[in-house]
């Protein structure tokens, strides 16, 4: 596993640390050893900008992603009985991935679009006059595409946290006279947060290092860091784009530190 690291994480990063350094000069490049590129990060508002809106999109996602996957994780662990039935129920949530994200993100095109599926029904309802203009090409259709894409990152670690609840602790807090908002809040939620850890972790980690969503989705109204990084790499500027690539996965790191810290998911896995 060691040398598996070695030779295919941290040498490719070095790598790129290296390469983060060097001069881009007339279309090549130049091995010199300059900040500039880093520089250019920090003081570019368009960078700023591009970190904005993915830190944006992240935590938008991460939201929504855990209020429908704590639910979904909610009722198969506590109101499906039996185990065919939930493990039937929770293979349904899998059919999505029986495609690929191309094909999912093209699918939302005729129900989002401006004579798409709702557009169509809320005109004939009368709801509406006019097409809804921010239903697709905008930042709702690429968080909406996000949530498609990364809810059951989240359903599934939480519903294995859950199912390891033990049921008694549940039944003697309603014999206590608990409610049921109370045992969520006080039972169910504390003895969920490893999965809510690992949740986060998938869901903010591939957010952040998304591009194709947010280019299909936005129609090129949005950008975020990897997209932008995806342009200077079509354009072989490779010293700017690894050092957008270093900044963007030290940012990553510090938010993944950042949830270790709160949540000890190996002393909860272990316990």
């Amino acid at each position: 596993m060691a040398l598996l690291l070695i030779f295919f994480f941290f040498i490719p990063v070095l790598v790129v640390i290296a390469v983060s350094f060097f001069d881009y000069q007339d279309g090549s490049i130049v091995e010199a050893f300059i900040w500039d590129n880093y520089r250019d990060v920090f003081t570019s508002a368009v960078t700023i900008t591009e970190y904005a809106n993915s830190l944006k999109f992240a935590a938008i996602v991460w939201a929504l992603t855990l209020l429908i996957g704590f639910n979904v994780a909610y009722f198969l662990v506590f109101h499906v009985r039996g185990v065919l039935l939930q493990i039937g129920l929770f293979l349904v949530c899998t059919v999505p991935f029986w495609t690929s994200n191309i094909i999912r993100m093209i699918s939302w095109l005729p129900v989002l679009g401006k004579n798409g599926l709702i557009n169509s029904a809320l005109i004939k309802l009368g709801i509406i006059n006019t097409p809804l203009e921010f239903l697709l090409y905008s930042d709702f259709a690429v968080v909406v595409g996000y949530v498609h894409l990364f809810t059951l990152f989240m359903v599934v670690p939480i519903f294995n946290s859950m199912a390891r609840i033990d049921r008694s602790l549940l039944e003697a807090a309603r014999d206590a006279g608990a409610g049921r908002f109370r045992i969520v809040y006080e039972i169910v939620l504390p003895l969920s947060k490893t999965g809510i850890a690992l949740g986060t972790i998938f869901v903010v980690t591939q957010v952040m290092g998304d591009f194709f969503v947010v280019k299909v989705m936005s129609g090129g109204q949005s950008t975020s860091v990897v997209s932008a990084l995806y342009n200077q790499v079509a354009a072989l500027q490779y010293p700017p784009a690894a050092a957008s690539a270093v900044c963007l996965l030290a940012v990553v790191t510090l938010m993944v530190a950042g949830i270790l810290r709160v949540v000890d998911v190996r002393k909860q896995l272990a316990s």
